[in-house]
């Protein structure tokens, strides 16, 4: 027992020696800030299901409950702001390969808050202002994916650059958690009307105005300034962003790590809109090939069924024995808890500590198990059928849920999002990514369209769908997909090396980085030894002059 010891779970994994000065306010106050932008999507998520069914909101707009037209329209409501966010995502790529991560958060924040205010005009009965505000809140959520994640990822330092991106999880958490927490105390205390659905509509003006406010108090990202030679406001930034001054030995080898690996991209790349496309598609496959691994740890985990469980939250939980509507709205309210409890464990002690590449497995296999459990359960005995009650194996059915999304959001939640950022060089980041998060919306819209369909034809077996997913996706992350954390973004090309496998990736970067580090250190012991060689023989010569000098002194009396 003398030999064990605990791990130091806020320990950081740094590829080089770090100034402490570095994990400062300013880099968690410009996290928190950005993470406004994701706000918004988790209040989306967290109350359109339950306010686009509202008896009010339905009568408000002569739609009928419980009929084909009725689904089908509401359907298209929610499903139309999925479909905006795939070509948000795609058009901020331009947008900021042009004008910097800053002006185009700028540019689709204020297009939330226009959209948001154009929804409330659908009190008038007419649903035209309804599908014109979620398109335009679905294109700034489908632009912020890409933005706010690449522009966390560039301004972060790498020994803490997962918790920073994870933050924008944070804002998710915390729009999905009010949104539940809205209906639900809107259904038990708001008298019937349209106020029960125009308040939560009206609510998204506060996170879409948090994110216009915030957007102009961020600064530009200190690497797109470099890309575009403005490096005296990029040097300012990142000095800033480090709380250290720019004659530090660390800055000076972060500015010549991203000046260096800049002009090498510029030369195999080239600046332009267009050159990634070319890179990627045409003249380097390696990039193609970790383009497919990144677009695939997007999409997966929506196939795994938080979509539909974020969205008919209240309808799964009644399936599985939960009876009442108020009953089922507060499930799903705790099923927000956990979720929000849960983001923040993530980032305190999983991102830079246990890791990505760990998180992963072990999610997808007690995911896998929790949905097993689920489909098995319903197939014996589902209690929605006439004659039989929920019973032990009902509130069994209740807790895997709860575990299945505790498990879910303590890796596949945030952690795609933070590995895709990280993968790729400067020129081609936003480029990729931008593909990424709209790839990222595509199971997305495919879900919210089909998961009533799914839950009535399927029953049970829309659960062992999700949990094969869950297990497909172990062997995915096995093969293919390295650890990142700890490593600089400018090392991120050696963890994709032909022949070293995914599981050994990290480890040979890591050891890498630390010869460098070594070499380094010994480069510099050998200047400071020299120099000080230099000075004794100059003090040498100095006191031998002043000897002889003397010499002759004595020599004249």
């Amino acid at each position: 027992m003398t030999n064990f010891k605990f791990r130091n779970i806020f320990a950081k994994t740094e590829e080089r020696p770090t100034p402490p000065e570095v994990y400062n306010w300013r880099i968690y106050g410009t996290a928190i800030v950005a993470s406004t932008a994701s706000v918004l999507i988790g209040y989306d998520t967290g109350f359109v299901g339950a306010c686009f069914t509202n008896t009010h909101f339905l009568a408000n707009f002569g739609l009928v409950p419980n009929t084909g037209s009725t689904d089908t329209t509401v359907s298209n409501l929610i499903s139309c702001f999925h479909a905006a966010a795939f070509f948000g995502a795609l058009l901020s790529y331009p947008l900021s390969h042009y004008y910097g991560r800053k002006v185009a958060l700028i540019v689709a924040a204020g297009l939330a808050t226009v959209g948001a205010a154009v929804m409330l005009a659908g009190v008038t009965g007419s649903l035209a202002p309804i599908y014109v505000g979620r398109v335009f809140t679905g294109l700034t959520v489908g632009a912020s994916t890409n933005l706010t994640v690449v522009y966390l990822s560039e301004v972060s330092p790498a020994p803490i650059r997962g918790q920073i991106i994870a933050a924008f999880e944070i804002g998710w958490r915390v729009g999905d958690l009010v949104g539940f927490w809205i209906n639900y105390g809107i259904n038990q205390h708001v008298p019937p009307g349209n106020k029960q659905w125009i308040i939560p509509v009206g609510v998204q003006l506060i996170p879409a105005g948090l994110f216009f406010a915030g957007s102009f108090v961020m600064l530009e990202s200190p690497r797109w300034l470099f890309q575009v030679n403005r490096d005296e406001e990029a040097i300012r930034n990142l000095c800033f962003l480090r709380n250290l001054p720019v004659e530090n030995g660390y800055m000076v080898w972060e500015i010549n790590s991203i000046r260096d690996s800049i002009e090498t991209q510029n030369a195999q790349i080239g600046p332009g809109m267009l050159d990634p496309a070319k890179e990627v598609f045409v003249r380097n496959r390696k990039y193609a090939r970790r383009l497919v691994i990144s677009a695939m740890l997007l999409v997966i985990p929506n196939f795994m069924g938080i979509q539909s469980i974020n969205y008919y939250s209240p309808k799964i939980f009644a399936n599985i024995g939960v009876k009442g509507t108020n009953a089922t709205l507060f499930s799903s309210g705790m099923f927000g808890v956990v979720k929000f409890i849960c983001t923040f464990i993530y980032i305190l002690f999983i991102v830079d500590n246990f890791g990505r590449r760990k998180a992963f497995l072990l999610s997808a296999s007690v995911c896998s198990l929790c949905f097993w459990y689920l489909g098995a359960y319903l197939k014996i005995n589902d209690p929605t059928k006439a004659g039989n009650v929920a019973g032990p194996g009902g509130k069994a059915a209740i807790g895997f849920m709860f575990i299945w999304t505790a498990s879910f959001i303590l890796a596949w939640s945030g952690g795609p999002f933070v590995w895709s950022s990280e993968v790729f060089e400067q020129n081609i980041r936003t480029f990729v990514q931008a593909i990424n998060a709209a790839m990222s919306w595509v199971p997305i819209f495919i879900m919210t369209r089909l998961t009533t369909t799914m839950i009535d034809k399927m029953q049970y077996g829309i659960f062992f769908f999700f949990a094969a997913v869950a297990a497909l996706a172990v062997p995915f992350v096995f093969f293919l997909v390295p650890e990142t954390k700890g490593i600089a973004l400018e090392d991120m090309d050696g963890l994709f090396t032909k022949g070293v496998p995914a599981y050994r990736a990290h480890k040979r970067v890591m050891e890498k980085a630390a010869e460098t580090v070594i070499e380094e250190q010994t480069s510099q012991q050998l200047f400071d030894d020299r120099q000080s060689s230099k000075k004794a023989e100059t003090k040498y010569v100095e006191d031998a002059g002043a000897n002889q000098r003397s010499g002759r002194e004595e020599l004249r009396v």
